[in-house]
């Protein structure tokens, strides 16, 4: 935040790692600095809960926190946007509606967006116009295939969570076929410890009738149901009900997925878990397991021989990370199997078929250096310098390629390739000289 130049950063931390904290002592950096902030979340409950972290972590300083979203009525967020543009407002907390043409800020210097893969491109363009001179700070766990392919080859600035908060332990994942008894085993027992359950189903017309399964399966269970139609006030009371304890079980739609932070939920049962992305499924797992205690999340989907191959790496996915810190695996996991998107364009996900992914990546990669080394040599000035070749043609007779006999699997000389036209030294070109020779002795003529 103190380089001359505007921040644009993505934190990737996994769910429950603290990205919050470091989200509320930037927006206190930029306050004490005489600046405003602005924290764009993706759902209604998130912005109400930030609003309550941020207001008691600041409680004890002068700054003012406010939050916009559809629980308060226009006047009120007339009053606190005519108070935001008067520099009243140190701190606003909003959803999507912090981006629209009346939200004036008297003078914003950082804009935190957390749980960024919520977001469209749209939306992303939308704020990039609002930050041109401002300090962006993006908070993930799963960042999009589009967002990460950026940060990995140097678009944006990446920073890496990977310690959990002590104490904290892994959430065990299992995946099943939909099964009255394990729903009924699975209740039973977080009950019988103290603890609260989420039962996530995406169809909302549907929840009645299982939030009336398990009451019949746990008839002593106190159930709250929870999806995006309820009115503001009653979706603000179901949701105060379960933090505040006075429901056990939470049947609901995904719109618990992002950000929620309940500690006494430490079981969470995901219905037609193979209807949803990597992203979804490892934010709605990341809402258990945030205290002390061991949290379990079921996995619920159709006979794995019925689905998809897509679903099914999906939900292999999903089982196989389940350590602390796996939101990185599986967003890697996740550009693997999705591609990484237009990334000059508007698809967030999907494959660049023309010139292929690498040669892609290596002009784009090349392109981004050349305007560092040039028009915005200043910003970058600390930067080692690259002397990059443009592709030159040399017409000769002789013969230039990895013979087969020299290196016999098909795999194995593509991958050479690969290598050797990634390398850009004279030390480089050594090395992988050396290391043919090691491997599969005297280096030929064509070589």
């Amino acid at each position: 935040m103190e380089a001359p130049h505007p921040m644009d950063r993505l934190v990737c931390g996994d769910v429950g790692f603290g990205k919050t904290e470091i989200a509320i002592r930037a927006a206190f950096k930029a306050v004490a600095n005489g600046k405003q902030a602005a924290v764009l979340v993706p759902t209604t409950i998130l912005a109400l809960q930030h609003y309550k972290t941020f207001s008691g972590r600041l409680k004890e300083f002068p700054c003012t926190v406010d939050y916009i979203n559809r629980f308060k009525t226009p006047k009120q967020i007339k009053e606190t946007l005519e108070r935001l543009a008067e520099g009243k407002v140190d701190i606003i907390i909003g959803t999507h509606r912090l981006l629209s043409k009346d939200v004036k800020f008297k003078d914003l210097g950082i804009m935190i967006i957390d749980e960024e893969q919520k977001f469209g491109v749209a939306a992303k363009e939308k704020l990039k116009a609002l930050r041109v001179n401002v300090d962006t700070l993006t908070l993930t766990a799963t960042p999009i295939p589009r967002t990460l392919h950026f940060s990995l080859m140097g678009a944006r600035d990446l920073s890496i969570m990977s310690t959990p908060p002590p104490n904290r332990q892994a959430v065990n994942t299992e995946l099943h076929v939909f099964n009255d008894k394990l729903i009924q085993e699975a209740v039973q027992f977080e009950l019988d410890r103290g603890g609260q359950v989420f039962f996530i189903h995406n169809r909302v017309n549907d929840l009645q009738q299982l939030g009336g399964l398990i009451q019949k399966l746990v008839p002593k269970a106190r159930i709250g149901i929870a999806h995006g139609q309820l009115d503001g006030d009653q979706l603000e009371d179901v949701m105060l009900d379960f933090i505040n304890g006075e429901k056990d079980v939470l049947v609901a739609t995904t719109i618990i997925e992002a950000g929620l932070d309940i500690p006494n939920a430490n079981t969470i049962i995901i219905n037609h878990a193979h209807m949803f992305g990597l992203s979804d499924l490892h934010q709605m797992r990341g809402r258990v397991g945030r205290s002390n205690k061991k949290a379990f999340c079921y996995l619920l989907s159709l006979p794995l021989s019925t689905l998809t191959n897509e679903a099914r790496k999906r939900l292999s996915a999903i089982e196989e990370f389940s350590d602390l810190g796996s939101g990185f695996n599986i967003a890697m996991r996740d550009l693997d199997i999705r591609g990484s998107g237009n990334l000059l364009g508007g698809e967030q996900s999907g494959f660049i078929a023309e010139i292929g992914f690498e040669m892609y990546n290596k002009i784009l990669d090349e392109a981004i250096q050349e305007l560092k080394d040039a028009e915005f040599k200043d910003l970058f000035k600390d930067e080692p310098q690259r002397a990059f070749v443009n592709f030159t043609q040399v017409d000769t007779d002789l013969e230039l390629h990895i013979p087969d006999d020299y290196v016999t699997s098909i795999t194995e000389r593509y991958n050479l390739y690969t290598e050797l036209s990634k390398l850009e030294t004279e030390a480089e070109l050594q090395t992988f000289e050396q290391a043919l020779k090691d491997r599969f002795g005297p280096v030929p003529t064509p070589v």
